[in-house]
């Protein structure tokens, strides 16, 4: 069942990976994502420049009514508006990069989804509960589903795969 993706991109080229598992299932038993990749991407995400160059590698209808910006970043189509990632140079400069997932954690949970399986996942899953400390802020400062309360916030927990429409 392992099928062979080669990624030639604008970071990446000739960057060969298999994917070992279904699309969607047998995720380690401690991550649980609310949301797909192509849900964040709809919902909006990183400003819509995340994934312009990199489609090839995904399903065509993960961006069939994604949120993207080709040409730069623009936080008017993230989900609430707001701008909530560091820019991928700084994050490349502080090692929380994985080499083979040059983009960051979401290159990884997307190629993760697809079913590919990596030494790096158990680190970055880790990363991914890390952001819990954000959602406790979010539920101690803001009132249920309000949407305009700690927006930079909600914005990065959206990035992780919380839904944190529903906090």
């Amino acid at each position: 069942m392992k099928k062979k993706i080669v990624v030639n991109d604008n970071i990446q080229k000739w960057y060969t990976y298999y994917l070992t598992q279904p699309v969607g299932q047998h995720f380690d038993p401690i991550f649980h994502p609310e949301l797909t990749p192509q849900e964040m991407l709809e919902m909006g995400v990183f400003g819509g420049k995340y994934m312009t160059d990199c489609q090839k590698e995904f399903p065509v209808t993960w961006f069939k009514n994604a949120k993207l910006s080709p040409e730069k970043k623009n936080p008017k189509l993230n989900f609430f508006w707001v701008s909530a990632s560091m820019p991928l140079k700084f994050r490349q400069e502080k090692w929380r990069i994985y080499e083979e997932d040059p983009r960051g954690w979401f290159q990884r949970y997307c190629r993760y989804y697809m079913g590919r399986r990596c030494p790096d996942d158990q680190r970055q899953i880790k990363r991914r509960r890390a952001i819990k400390r954000h959602i406790v802020q979010i539920k101690k400062w803001c009132y249920p589903l309000d949407r305009d309360c700690r927006k930079r916030q909600r914005q990065a927990v959206l990035h992780r795969a919380y839904d944190s429409r529903k906090i």
